[in-house]
C-alpha cells in the first residue's frame, strides 16, 4: 500500500492550482459574460427587481455550473478535430495540456454544482436541471448529424434566461420564452458566422453546418434574418412587459451595434470574423441588462 505522507498530500493541491488556468481557459470563462447578463435579465424581469442575495447566488452557481458542463462536453466531444483544425489545435485538450480524464472530472463537478443550486431554487428548477444538462451536452454531436446545429447552439444560450426566470418563479410564462427566442436568435447567428471560418474544414471533415448547406453568402443572409427576428423580439418583450423608455434606449443601442456588426462583416472577407471588434459581443449583453435594471427601478 502507497503510503501517504506530508508531501504528497501537499502536491494534489498544488497540482489543482497549477492546473486551475487551463481549466478556465479550456471552457472559455470570458465568453460566459455573453450569457450571463441575459440569465441576469431573465432573473431580474421576473423578479420585477432584485430577487435577494440568495436566489442571486444560486442562479450564479447554476450557469456557472451549466456552461462549464457543456463547454467540457463539448471540448471532450470534439477533441480529435480540434486536433486537426488549425484554428483548434491550440486548445487545452490538442495541446495536452488538459487530459480528457479531468475534463469528465470537470464535467461531473460541475454538473454537480449546477443539480444541488437548481435544488436550492425551487422544484420546478430542479425537475428540469437534468433536461437543461442533458441539452448542453448532447447538442454538441448535433454538428456530425445535422446542418442545424448552429440553431441547437443557440437554444442552448437560450436557457439561461428561462432557466433564471423558473428560478425566481418557480413556473414558466410566455415572457421567458419570448427572451429565450431573442436570445437564441442573436447567438445562433453569431455562431452561424463564426461557422464560416470553418468552411473548408468542414467540408474535408463532413462535419455539418448552416455555411455548409447553404453557402458562406446564404449563411450571411441568414444570419442578418435572424438578428433582425432577435431585435423584433427583444422589442416586444418591452411592450409586452410595459417596461419604460430606459429599456428601448438600450435596445436601440444594441441594435445599433448589431446592425453595425452586420454591416461590417463580408461573405469574401472572412478575416474580419476575427477583428477585435466582435470580442466585445459580451457588452452587448451587458448593455441589455443595464438598462433593463434601469427600466424596472427608476
Amino acid at each position: 500500500m502507497a503510503r501517504i505522507t506530508a508531501n504528497s498530500a501537499i502536491a494534489i493541491p498544488k497540482a489543482l492550482v497549477l492546473k486551475f488556468p487551463h481549466y478556465l481557459g479550456s471552457i472559455r470563462i470570458w465568453e460566459s459574460l455573453y450569457a450571463l447578463p441575459f440569465a441576469y435579465m431573465g432573473m431580474v424581469l421576473a423578479a420585477e427587481g432584485w430577487p435577494g442575495w440568495g436566489t442571486f447566488i444560486w442562479i450564479t452557481m447554476a450557469m456557472g455550473g451549466a456552461r462549464t458542463l457543456g463547454m467540457s462536453a463539448n471540448r471532450l466531444i470534439h477533441r480529435k478535430e480540434d486536433a486537426q483544425n488549425p484554428r483548434t489545435a491550440g486548445r487545452h485538450l490538442p495541446r495536452g495540456l488538459l487530459t480528457p480524464r479531468e475534463v469528465i472530472g470537470m464535467m461531473v463537478v460541475s454538473a454537480g454544482v449546477f443539480f444541488f443550486a437548481a435544488y436550492q431554487l425551487n422544484g420546478l428548477a430542479l425537475a428540469l436541471a437534468p433536461v437543461a444538462a442533458a441539452y448542453v451536452v448532447l447538442y454538441s454531436f448535433a454538428k456530425y448529424y445535422t446542418w442545424g446545429c448552429n440553431f441547437l447552439l443557440g437554444w442552448g444560450l437560450a436557457i439561461a434566461p428561462a432557466g433564471a426566470w423558473i428560478g425566481v418563479t418557480g413556473h414558466v410564462a410566455f415572457e421567458p420564452v419570448l427572451l429565450s427566442f431573442a436570445v437564441a436568435t442573436w447567438a445562433g447567428g453569431f455562431d452561424i458566422l463564426y461557422s464560416c471560418s470553418d468552411y473548408e474544414f468542414d467540408g474535408k471533415y463532413g462535419v455539418n453546418s448552416v455555411p455548409r448547406r447553404f453557402g458562406i453568402a446564404g449563411a450571411f443572409n441568414i444570419t442578418r434574418g435572424m438578428h433582425f427576428l432577435s431585435g423584433c423580439a427583444f422589442l416586444a418583450l418591452g411592450v409586452l412587459m410595459d417596461l419604460n423608455y430606459f429599456y428601448y434606449i438600450g435596445w436601440a443601442i444594441a441594435v445599433s451595434l448589431l446592425v453595425l456588426e452586420n454591416a461590417f462583416l463580408k461573405p469574401d472577407d472572412l478575416s474580419r470574423l476575427h477583428a477585435p471588434f466582435f470580442k466585445y459581443n459580451s457588452a452587448v449583453s451587458m448593455m441589455h441588462l443595464i438598462f433593463t435594471i434601469l427600466a424596472l427601478v427608476v
